[in-house]
Order: C-alpha cells, then sequence, then structure tokens
C-alpha cells in the first residue's frame, strides 16, 4: 500500500519540503494551497484578476503517479485567472507567480477536486500536488478589435453588471505616458458616458464589472479621445491611455423582459433623438449603442392591432437605417449592408436603405450589385438625382473594370503565343540538331563499312 512519503521533491518526501519551505497563499491562511519556488521568475507585476494566462503543468498524486501533464501533450495550457474556469487552487496559485517562475502547490481536496475526486483518475477526498510554470499573461480583451484590455486590481462584489441604461457612480483616474490628467468622481448613464467626458472605452467596459471593483483599462485611440485628441487636457491625437476606475455603485436599468411594449415605445422616442444628436456630433459609436438598443427591445415585438404594429416597424426601420448610416461613416460597409437588409426585409422599396446598400456595395467594389440598388432607388424615385449620379459613376467602374479585364487578358493571350513561338522555335531546333547528328553518325558508319570492305 502506497504512502504519502512516497512522491518526492529534491530527494526527501514532498510533504516534509512542503512543511519546511511552503507558503501559505490562499487569504483565509487555512493552508489550503502550500507554494514551493522551485525557478524564481522575472522581477515584475503578476497576474491580475481576469488575465489571459498560459502555464504548462503536471498534476501528481501523493503517491508519486502522475495523472495529468500538459508537456506530455507539447500543448501549454490558457485560461482567464480567477473566473473560475480551473481548479480553485490554481486561480489562487497562478495569481501569486511571476512570468517565467516554476513552482510546485500543495492542495487539499476543496482547492482541488473535492471530496469525490475524479473517478477516472482522483480517489476521493485527494490531496494533489502541481507542478506550474507561468509562461505568459496579458489583460483581459474585452472587445474584438482588443481595443479595451482590463486588469482587475480588486474584486468586485456578486454576480450582477450594469447595463446600458445603469446610472453608475465612479472613481477615475486617467494616465497618458505616466502622467495623470483626470482624477475624479463622477456618475453618468452607461451609454451617455459622453455627456460627462468620460470616454467610450470606459462607458463600453461597465457591463463587464461589480460593485466594488477597481480595474485599469488599457484603451486605444479608438475609445479614448480618437483622432482629435482631447486639447483640455493636453492630449494629442491618436494617443494611448489608461483609466483606473473603481465602480462605487449602480442603478440598474430594467432588462428588455421587465418592460411592457408601451414602455418601449415610450422610452424608444427619447433614445432615438439621443442616437441623433451624438450623429450631429459626430460620435457615431455613441449613437450606434442607441440605435442598438432600440432594436434590442423591439424587434421582438409583434404589437396589437395595426397602429402599435405600424409604429414598432417605424422605430426598426429608423433604427436600422440610423445605423447603416453611422457605420457608413466609421468605413464598416459590411455592417451598412446587413442593417440595409433588415430594412429591405421590412420593405422592399424603401428609397434610403436601397442608395445606402448601393453606396456600400460601391465602395466595395461590387459595382453590378451597387447598379442594381441604384436602379431600384430610380425605379421608386426617378427625381432621385444623387442616384442617377451613382449610376453613371457604376457604369464607369463596370466599363473600366472590362477595360482592365480585356488588357489582362489580351496581355495573358500575348504571353502565351510568344511563349509558344519560343517553345516552337526551340523545338525545331532541337529536332534539326538530331537530324544532324543522325547524318552525321550514318556517313561515319558509311565510311566505315567502306573502309572494311575488301578492296
Amino acid at each position: 500500500m502506497t504512502t504519502d512519503q512516497d512522491l518526492t521533491m529534491d530527494g526527501q518526501p514532498a510533504t516534509a519540503v512542503f512543511a519546511a519551505k511552503g507558503v501559505d497563499v490562499t487569504a483565509t491562511k487555512d493552508r489550503g494551497v502550500i507554494k514551493v519556488v522551485n525557478h524564481q521568475g522575472l522581477n515584475g507585476e503578476r497576474p491580475m484578476i481576469g488575465d489571459r494566462v498560459t502555464v504548462h503543468y503536471t498534476g501528481k498524486l501523493l503517491t508519486g503517479e502522475k495523472f495529468d501533464c500538459s508537456r506530455d501533450r507539447k500543448e501549454a495550457f490558457c485560461f482567464n485567472v480567477g473566473k473560475g474556469q480551473v481548479l480553485k487552487a490554481w486561480d489562487i496559485g497562478v495569481l501569486s507567480m511571476q512570468m517565467g517562475e516554476v513552482c510546485s502547490f500543495l492542495c487539499k481536496p476543496e482547492y482541488a477536486y473535492g471530496f469525490n475526486g475524479n473517478p477516472e483518475k482522483i480517489p476521493p477526498n485527494s490531496s494533489v500536488v502541481f507542478e506550474m510554470e507561468l509562461l505568459m499573461f496579458e489583460g483581459e480583451i474585452l472587445t474584438d478589435d482588443s481595443g479595451i484590455v482590463r486588469r482587475i486590481k480588486v474584486k468586485g462584489d456578486g454576480y450582477t453588471n450594469p447595463n446600458d441604461g445603469s446610472k453608475v457612480e465612479v472613481h477615475l483616474e486617467g494616465r497618458c505616458g505616466g502622467r495623470l490628467f483626470d482624477c475624479r468622481d463622477v456618475s453618468f448613464i452607461v451609454g451617455e458616458a459622453e455627456d460627462k467626458g468620460v470616454p467610450l472605452g470606459v462607458d463600453r467596459a461597465m457591463d463587464k464589472m461589480q460593485k466594488g471593483e477597481c480595474c485599469s483599462l488599457y484603451l486605444k485611440p479608438k475609445y479614448g479621445f480618437g483622432s482629435e485628441g482631447k486639447p483640455e487636457y493636453n492630449i494629442g491625437p491618436d494617443r494611448d491611455i489608461i483609466y483606473e476606475v473603481t465602480l462605487k455603485s449602480f442603478e440598474k436599468a430594467k432588462e428588455t423582459w421587465e418592460m411592457d411594449l408601451p414602455e418601449k415605445l415610450d422610452l424608444a422616442a427619447g433614445v432615438k433623438d439621443k442616437g441623433n444628436q451624438y450623429f450631429m456630433r459626430g460620435l457615431y459609436n455613441q449613437a450606434v449603442i442607441q440605435y442598438q438598443r432600440i432594436i434590442s427591445w423591439l424587434e421582438m415585438e409583434c404589437g396589437f392591432g395595426t397602429e402599435q404594429q405600424k409604429t414598432i416597424q417605424s422605430f426598426l426601420s429608423t433604427a436600422y437605417l440610423n445605423l447603416a448610416l453611422c457605420f457608413l461613416r466609421m468605413k464598416d460597409f459590411s455592417q451598412v449592408v446587413d442593417n440595409c437588409n433588415k430594412v429591405i426585409e421590412l420593405d422592399e422599396s424603401n428609397e434610403k436603405a436601397l442608395y445606402r446598400r448601393g453606396e456600400a456595395r460601391l465602395v466595395r467594389n461590387e459595382f453590378h450589385m451597387a447598379l442594381e440598388d441604384f436602379q431600384h432607388v430610380l425605379r421608386v424615385n426617378p427625381a432621385n438625382r444623387a442616384a442617377h449620379g451613382q449610376l453613371l459613376i457604376c457604369q464607369n467602374k463596370i466599363k473600366e473594370h472590362h477595360e482592365r479585364d480585356k488588357k489582362t487578358y489580351a496581355n495573358m493571350f500575348q504571353k502565351f503565343a510568344e511563349q509558344d513561338t519560343k517553345i516552337g522555335k526551340t523545338k525545331r531546333w532541337r529536332d534539326e540538331s538530331v537530324r544532324s547528328g543522325m547524318n552525321g553518325k550514318v556517313g561515319n558508319k558509311r565510311r566505315r563499312r567502306s573502309q572494311d570492305c575488301p578492296p
């Protein structure tokens, strides 16, 4: 029968090494996770809650039996630390490590596989040892374009988050190049932070935060002060900035399922006006947030009676059209087409939707499809002078495209013909060389025969 002394470290029983050198890294100091450093890491910062970490690990029972190893699979393991995606011992232990550090953790069952263990590998109520190497870590990416990266300094309470329309109270500290330029307590409505001079990136991070959380937000220019910069803060154009944000409190707005249709329709009018104000100021990202709120409220509503149905359709059409216009200004042409398609599903002859889709398709070099859109616009409204102009542009583009193709193919065929001629000349030269060689050999043979013949 095996004992706890079967697993050794540096030639000594593992439990003795942990008892002598181990450090309790649990918050409650209940010795649930004991750490021994095998190889020191680089001096510097450690991972923060939510960071994306990459590790190699080997898991062993106290009997010395190995039950899992990333190196055996030749593939490092990635996860967001402190988010409950892995064993509790891992969330606690990795937060104590530095880049390049190798260490061992002795983990009690309640921090590892619990009372039941793992039927395949881990006996019930077993302590386990993990050797881990922290290969790298980086902040949590909150947007698809990596424009907002979060690093949590203090974890918040509970499991609820602000939503669009919530009233939040925060403490902000903004820095650019290490210089503090903004330090204040401020309250704002999520989705309308611009009204209080709060950058878009802070606004968009709100729905990921909990009350009491303190985090650093690393913002690219799109989510900071953009190409305009912020002269009052002495920040030039296209500068990355960092905001430390503490969410002190919030009042959550009603969710869609908590509102009846009349309430949604009442709110939609005000939100549409807010979106229009942002659009007129050139704040297209902020305008998009408002128009998308209308869609989230109404896209699944049917209404009661013809009038209510028309009102819903009107709000939706306007929201989709305005989104298309915003995305057209932002040069996100795929989104323009998608939102125009939504309008055309509701009204196949909507002049604005057809025109804006045509504009997007023209920029995407989809000339024939753009031509069809502008032709459709003119069938709906023959007096649309802008569509006439765009139609001519499409026709010229198609003509230019055909001319380029014609030249391309002409040059291609000419090259093929030249190549065929060159190959033909080479072949003829080879044939002539072969015939010449053969004639020479025949002549030599005849001469040899004549010499061999008796006189």
